[in-house]
């Protein structure tokens, strides 16, 4: 339950308070300012498209105008685009690069046991997981990735693919309908909205609880900011990932110095202002279909 969960969070810091505390870099930094840019473009663009889809609701109208009106929300829309096309492209960059140097084809890269790619064993860990909640087994022993945050990752690429196609179709009309009927332009209207409405709900709701609202990492989890996590918490969360480390001798390469409180305190401000921006946007999002039902 969750109040167990909660007693076993802090029994775990009690004994471990007086013991000197390792660190172990679970992110490299280039991943970190990559999902940096992928909140402050997230955020941008569902702050600057929920204005426009909810054009009917004074909240929106609020926001609009502390934005600075319709036209600079417009240029925000499309400079957040901007943004994601470039972190989606530097990712992809990255990864050619790890390629490389690890000597890796791209069958290797993609099929191997960290990869991102869902496998059996992710269907394995998920009903091992439903078991877990319904407390008729143990939790598995996950590893570099777990099933949901494959399914996160994979949704920044579909909400890429589908929403920046369609969101590339309104911003060049002329351009596409020269070798696109008219039409396009209504369902890429339709498309882009709805998605984006979808990619809101999920990231805002799903997402957040899954990465900081479970009981062990009530309230934020900072892992992604600052690329590290201690060591007592890697070993309890990532045993098999971490069993893997220990068998290779690599155990020890990944062994890094604690974050600065500096360092937490920036990390803890920029994620808790994107959770309450999120939070807020799904409310307001909530009221207008209340207010569209009961009108």
């Amino acid at each position: 339950s969750f109040k167990e969960r909660m007693n076993e969070k802090k029994e775990h810091k009690k004994a471990h308070s007086d013991k000197p505390t390792q660190w172990i870099r679970r992110f490299p930094g280039y991943y970190s300012f990559l999902h940096i840019l992928v909140i402050i473009s997230f955020l941008g663009l569902s702050l600057s498209g929920a204005t426009l889809k909810f054009a009917d609701q004074p909240w929106a109208k609020f926001i609009s105008d502390i934005l600075g009106g319709i036209a600079v929300t417009g240029s925000m829309h499309r400079f957040c685009a901007v943004i994601t096309f470039a972190y989606f492209l530097l990712h992809i960059i990255g990864m050619f690069k790890i390629m490389r140097k690890n000597r890796q084809s791209l069958a290797s890269f993609i099929l191997n046991k960290n990869s991102m790619l869902p496998n059996l064993n992710d269907l394995k860990e998920f009903i091992q997981t439903v078991k877990w909640f319904l407390r008729l087994g143990q939790k598995p022993d996950y590893g570099r990735w777990t099933y949901w945050e494959k399914f996160d990752y994979f949704a920044v690429f579909w909400g890429v693919a589908i929403i920046g196609s369609t969101g590339l179709i309104l911003w060049f009309p002329e351009l596409f309908t020269h070798w696109l009927p008219g039409w396009v332009i209504n369902i890429a209207t339709i498309i882009h909205s709805d998605e984006a409405l979808l990619a809101m709900g999920f990231i805002f709701t799903i997402h957040f609880f899954n990465t900081h609202f479970r009981p062990e990492k009530f309230p934020m989890d900072t892992v992604i900011f600052t690329g590290k996590v201690t060591l007592e918490e890697f070993k309890k969360e990532r045993p098999r990932e971490y069993q893997q480390l220990v068998d290779e001798n690599k155990l020890d390469e990944l062994l890094v110095p604690p974050p600065t409180k500096n360092t937490l305190f920036i990390a803890k401000i920029f994620g808790f202002s994107a959770l309450s921006i999120g939070i807020s946007l799904v409310l307001l999002i909530l009221w207008a279909f209340l207010y569209i039902f009961i009108s």
